[in-house]
């Protein structure tokens, strides 16, 4: 006679191979509740992304919400139902890295020892760990070859292709969030070591809270959906509604929790962490910015700031503004770039003459008296134009402090043509994206608008040579 509660459980197997709720429910029935609906939506955009071909999805969860612990069972799915995936995961660190890698290598190897607990060989009776090829960061199953590695920024993914990459909140804290140099290597890591691991028809999965704007997830939404790519973005917040205190699971996170969190570490990293708000745009220096479109105003004179590139890692930053009769500054033109000398010095004497410059400040700090010279060589004997006056001069301030300080200024008083983000994308960033407080990587955009408040708003901070 057979067993009813064997029937029982043999349907409840078969419905979690089919379905990956189910089986998260199964392992887990505490925590993946059948009434817990953001659960239920994050598994089932997780089975339709693998099953669909899609190739980018980015997922943004609060801490504490099952996103790293559910991205483990999908590991654990997947392989069930395809040993031939070969799955990599990349954490901030290896301690990390290898934590999840062994959690999932454990689940597959867990051997039944309560008749009335579901466990990994019930659901997937044939899929079993390759015996001495089980090391905790990279393991084989039966039959196969290489099927997952954990790795990190500072680990190896060297000899591994991968049908399913995932990556899991690589930014650790606010102080990474703020540091442009660790953003710009996770970067790095992930286009130059991991993207070159992803075998042709692969998958991305990049599971974070939303720190800052250009952080991993934020950078991955705009590369794979500018260079045409199939991208899902999952993005949940922990409070639903300010007004009537809905949150996204109370179980998980009650309102009281969540404000006393709020009053511990602040409403800029708390929006991070739980709003998926990124904490650079809480953060940020300049938290507005004037804009003009249609007819100029009449100008008294047509200037320009240059702030030459003092290492070849700086940026030339180079703005043409009109100079209204009440002092206001209207952005014209603007020349942000890395490239060398050679080819700066005849744009920016072209921008010179084309906006019909009369006064022209360069910096002469590290190299721009030279500048300075030769963009007035270029104009007066290649171009033939008197029109522009060329002045260098010596900064002698504390550039933080002078950005900071004129930075009021610069809101209130500098405006920039409407479509500004389309015309000159890296000076936008450069000034959207600055922090108050943080490392950031180049200050080169914040300087030069600086400099033009220090010439027709605060009042002089250098001396003419």
């Amino acid at each position: 006679m057979v067993d009813r509660a064997d029937i029982i459980r043999g349907a409840q197997c078969e419905l979690a191979r089919r379905e990956f709720f189910f089986y998260c429910h199964l392992k887990a029935p505490d925590f993946y509740k059948e009434d817990r609906k953001y659960l239920i939506d994050l598994c089932n955009a997780f089975q339709d992304f693998v099953q669909s071909d899609d190739e980018v999805m980015v997922v943004n969860e609060p801490p504490r919400h099952g996103k790293s612990r559910t991205a483990g069972l999908l590991v654990e799915w997947v392989l069930g139902n395809d040993q031939s995936q070969k799955i990599m995961t990349g954490s901030y660190n290896e301690t990390l890295s290898t934590m999840f890698s062994k959690n999932v290598r454990n689940d597959i190897m867990e051997e039944k020892a309560d008749e009335n607990r579901i466990v990994f060989s019930d659901i997937f009776p044939n899929v079993r760990i390759k015996h001495g090829d089980g090391a905790m960061n990279l393991w084989s199953l039966e039959g196969r070859y290489n099927n997952y590695l954990a790795t990190s920024p500072t680990g190896t993914a060297t000899g591994f292709g991968a049908s399913l990459l995932i990556i899991d909140d690589l930014i650790k804290n606010a102080e990474e969030a703020n540091n442009e140099l660790t953003k710009e290597k996770h970067w790095i890591w992930f286009t130059d070591t991991m993207l070159s691991r992803l075998e042709e028809g692969g998958k991305i999965i990049i599971i974070m809270t939303r720190w800052a704007s250009d952080d991993l997830a934020g950078k991955a939404l705009e590369y794979f959906s500018e260079s045409g790519q199939r991208v899902r973005h999952i993005s949940m917040r922990a409070l639903l509604n300010p007004e009537t205190h809905e949150m996204l699971c109370p179980e998980v996170l009650s309102y009281r929790s969540y404000c006393n969190k709020v009053r511990a570490m602040g409403a800029d990293i708390a929006s991070a962490n739980y709003q998926q708000e990124p904490i650079d745009l809480k953060g940020r220096l300049y938290t507005s910015f004037k804009t003009y479109r249609g007819e100029l105003p009449q100008f008294k004179e047509i200037r320009n700031y240059t702030d030459t590139a003092d290492t070849g890692d700086d940026y030339l930053c180079s703005i043409d503004y009109g100079v209204t009769f009440s002092n206001e500054a209207y952005v014209l033109d603007v020349l942000y770039t890395k490239k060398p000398m050679e080819v700066t010095e005849p744009a920016t004497a072209k921008m010179f003459e084309k906006d019909m410059v009369n006064v022209a400040d360069i910096e002469s700090n590290n190299g721009g008296r030279g500048f300075a010279r030769n963009v007035e060589r270029i104009l007066q004997q290649e171009l033939r134009s008197n029109h522009t006056i060329v002045r260098w001069f010596s900064q002698n301030k504390n550039k933080q402090a002078r950005i900071y300080s004129n930075s009021s200024w610069v809101m209130q008083h500098i405006y920039y043509p409407e479509d500004w983000r389309n015309r000159w994308p890296e000076y936008y960033d450069a000034m959207v994206k600055y922090q108050r407080e943080g490392k950031n990587k180049h200050d080169d955009a914040p300087d030069a608008t600086t400099g033009i408040a220090e010439k027709i708003g605060a009042g002089s901070a250098f001396s003419f040579e």
